[in-house]
């Protein structure tokens, strides 16, 4: 048996246990995988494979809250990476780096533990951004200090529905799962109402309503 999944030269388990990593401040500040934040800001970070993996491991817990077994193999294929043996296997390569910036942490030999959400970019990343993403993300920041916690929270709540309603999911567990994330009940309808009426006016052609 392996003494760590990472290690170089020694052979991948089959699975990981992936486990919740619950952070009380993350959880609240934090952005979501799917949301337009990581798409726009920490995707030139992580990069697009590690970006769809970690994606893909929150979906996971999403699906099962309590964890789930992640077949690497069957997860490395899925996502177009090769599992070979080894730390320098592309695949291997995303999940060392969700491990390296605190997306993800291994617990044992065969757990994973994993953040629902992301954290903001730290201002050092900020710095390393292209000039256009740093006049970006500080437009962005200055939008949320000059936005009241009610709208910036009916904001969220409609970005991250509309995320959801993009990826497949329906009226009703689009607002199950704004309801997961502690959304009130009012504010999980109408955000999911608003999203799956966007989404549906963009694919009828018609003009969409105002983004958020």
């Amino acid at each position: 048996m392996p003494t760590h999944p990472l290690d170089v030269g020694v052979p991948l388990l089959d699975s990981l246990a992936v486990r919740p990593w619950p952070d009380p401040v993350i959880d609240q500040v934090g952005h979501d995988p799917r949301s337009a934040y990581v798409e726009q800001f920490w995707l030139g970070i992580l990069g697009p494979s590690t970006t769809w993996l970690i994606r893909r491991l929150v979906a996971g817990l999403e699906a099962s809250p309590a964890g789930y077994d992640l077949h690497l193999g069957h997860t490395a294929a899925a996502l177009g990476l090769a599992n070979q043996q080894g730390r320098n296997s592309p695949f291997m390569r995303s999940l060392a780096r969700c491990c390296q910036f605190g997306m993800a942490r291994l617990d044992g030999e065969s757990t994973l533990e994993v953040r629902r959400k992301l954290p903001p970019l730290t201002r050092r990343q900020v710095e390393r951004l292209p000039e256009p993403l740093r006049a970006a993300h500080e437009a962005w920041q200055a939008s949320e200090l000059a936005t009241p916690p009610a709208e910036a929270l009916r904001r969220r709540a409609r970005r991250l529905a509309l995320s959801l309603v993009e990826l497949g999911e329906d009226l009703e567990a689009t607002e199950r799962q704004l309801t997961r994330w502690r959304f009130s009940p009012p504010l999980a309808r109408e955000a999911a109402a608003w999203a799956w009426d966007r989404h549906r006016r963009a694919a009828g052609g018609e003009a969409p309503t105002p983004a958020p």
